[in-house]
């Protein structure tokens, strides 16, 4: 797969200080948002097998949950940490606030830990989450949106991955949407291979081989480590899989159902406190179609964003730079900053 680079860049780039925009209570109208759309044109009825066949697995396996054996209260525990540091880290903060969205910037060794912690989720390889999300952007609750629920709900949560949808998942969507994350030799190959399943498999393995041995060395023997080695493996791994792709999945559905608007950005996006509870701050989903460059989707102090104080804290250690501010507060900073014009001299 050859990509061009000599077309436009992506359309979500760096930010452009724009006209301040105050929060409105009841929006006003720009364009027309439907309230009902057909799927998108480029949408087929083939099955696409290669995520409809892991979606399948991954539900199956996560019903060994309700197998009392497998039950303990350390891969519990894993479950909770997990949904938020592999969803939060991986997926909310690297692949989308950093990948998509550029929101700020991080030395390449961090990037690449960020990265490998969002494999663990099995959400796609970077380029391809980045390329849905950015044209959905573009085309947010319109007809070329990649998973409107104004299709109907249970195509925006799940049914857009299970069909072949050639608008994003071709060379030239690629091109227009992610070519400047696969300009990246690694990202690249994770593209372009199965590396990402091995990722994914070798870590599940680690979670088994974890509980075998702690299992084993408090308990000393054997059936204590399988036992608690396939429930680190259930509940820390699998079910969170499962749990993450689901909230993930409520970003596109939830959130542009339920919920209150901010701003009227011409589509149905709201922002939702369940999801952005759930998802570490991602549920302001109205804010965030506001100003998708800002690094925060809290526009109120009690819009609570657990990734963005995770931002914060790394810029205070100086592994992060260049974190991109709220709309409201980069055009007061430009203006505060701004040259002053000097007084005008007249000839005596």
């Amino acid at each position: 797969m050859s990509l061009s680079v000599e077309l436009s860049p992506p359309p979500i780039t760096a930010p452009e200080l724009l006209p301040v925009r105050e929060p409105i209570a009841i929006p006003l109208p720009v364009k027309i948002v439907k309230q009902h759309l057909p799927y998108p044109k480029q949408v087929s009825r083939r099955i696409l097998w290669r995520y409809a066949v892991p979606l399948f697995v991954g539900h199956a396996a996560a019903m060994f949950v309700f197998v009392p054996w497998l039950f303990s209260w350390s891969g519990a525990a894993l479950l909770w940490v997990g949904v938020f540091f592999y969803g939060g880290i991986g997926i909310n903060l690297c692949y989308h606030r950093l990948l998509t969205h550029r929101g700020f910037r991080c030395p390449l060794w961090l990037e690449r830990i960020f990265v490998f912690v969002a494999l663990c989720c099995l959400e796609d390889a970077p380029a391809s989450w980045v390329a849905t999300h950015r044209q959905h952007h573009n085309e947010s609750d319109h007809e070329d949106d990649p998973h409107s629920p104004l299709v109907n709900f249970l195509w925006s949560h799940l049914g857009w991955l299970l069909v072949d949808n050639t608008s994003i998942r071709n060379t030239s969507a690629f091109d227009r949407y992610a070519r400047d994350v696969l300009r990246d030799p690694f990202y690249m190959k994770l593209q372009r291979s199965l590396l990402p399943v091995w990722i994914y498999l070798a870590h599940a393995l680690l979670y088994y081989a974890a509980g075998f041995t702690v299992g084993y060395l408090v308990s000393g023997t054997v059936m204590a480590g399988v036992q608690l080695g396939l429930s680190w493996l259930v509940w820390g791994c699998l079910v969170r899989t499962v749990a993450v792709w689901h909230i993930s999945w409520s970003v596109n559905s939830l959130s542009h159902v339920f919920g209150y608007k901010t701003y009227d950005t011409g589509d149905n996006s709201r922002n939702n406190w369940l999801v952005a509870l759930l998802s570490s701050g991602e549920g302001w989903h109205n804010n965030h179609h506001e100003d998708p460059a800002s690094a925060t989707t809290r526009h109120r102090w009690w819009e609570f964003d657990l990734i963005f104080i995770l931002i914060e804290l790394l810029e205070r250690v100086g592994l992060v730079t260049h974190v991109v501010r709220p709309r409201l507060e980069r055009n007061k900073n430009s203006t505060r900053h701004a040259p002053r014009e000097e007084p005008a001299s007249h000839g005596v």
